[in-house]
C-alpha cells in the first residue's frame, strides 16, 4: 500500500473500513429487526425505522454498477485530496453493488473510460487520498477492476 515504508499511513476516517488490515473490508450496519445492510455504518434502519443494528463487515468484491470520471477538483472542504486546479488528477466514481449487501458509492482506481464497464468485477483496495499536516499519508477506500 505504500510507498515509503517510513510514511507513517492513517486510515481517512475510523470505523469506515477495518485498519489496519492486508485485506481491508468496509464496516456497514445490518439491521436486526429486517436485515437491511446500510453503508457507512448506522444506529438506524430507513428500511423499516429500527433502531437495533450490528456492525458488519462487507464483503471484498462486487460489480461496477456505475460509473463517472471526477474530471475536475471537488469543492473544497468537504473534499479532502488534491483541489489545485493545476495538479489535480482525475479519477473514477462509481457504485459497486456488493451482492446480497448493499451499493456503495466509491472512488475507483480506473479513470480511463476504455478501460470502465458496467457489470466488470471490482474489488476493495485501499489508496492514498493526501498527506496531513503530521507527514501521514491518509489512506482512503477504492474499487479496483479484477484482471
Amino acid at each position: 500500500m505504500a510507498t515509503d515504508s517510513a510514511t507513517k499511513q492513517v486510515p481517512v476516517s475510523e470505523g469506515v473500513f477495518t485498519w489496519p488490515s492486508d485485506e481491508p473490508r468496509l464496516l456497514g450496519s445490518k439491521c436486526t429487526d429486517c436485515g437491511n445492510v446500510m453503508f457507512p455504518t448506522q444506529s438506524g434502519c430507513p428500511k423499516c425505522s429500527g433502531q437495533s443494528t450490528e456492525t458488519i463487515e462487507l464483503g471484498r468484491t462486487g460489480t461496477l454498477w456505475t460509473w463517472t470520471v471526477q474530471g475536475y477538483p471537488p469543492k473544497s472542504p468537504p473534499y479532502a485530496g488534491n483541489a489545485d486546479p493545476k495538479t489535480f488528477e482525475a479519477f473514477g466514481v462509481g457504485y459497486v453493488e456488493l451482492p446480497g449487501e448493499v451499493k456503495v458509492e466509491t472512488r475507483l482506481t480506473v479513470n480511463d473510460p476504455e478501460q470502465l464497464n458496467i457489470g466488470m468485477e471490482m474489488e476493495l483496495t485501499l489508496v492514498p487520498l493526501y498527506t496531513n499536516d503530521d507527514g501521514e499519508e491518509v489512506m482512503t477506500f477504492a474499487f479496483a477492476p479484477i484482471n
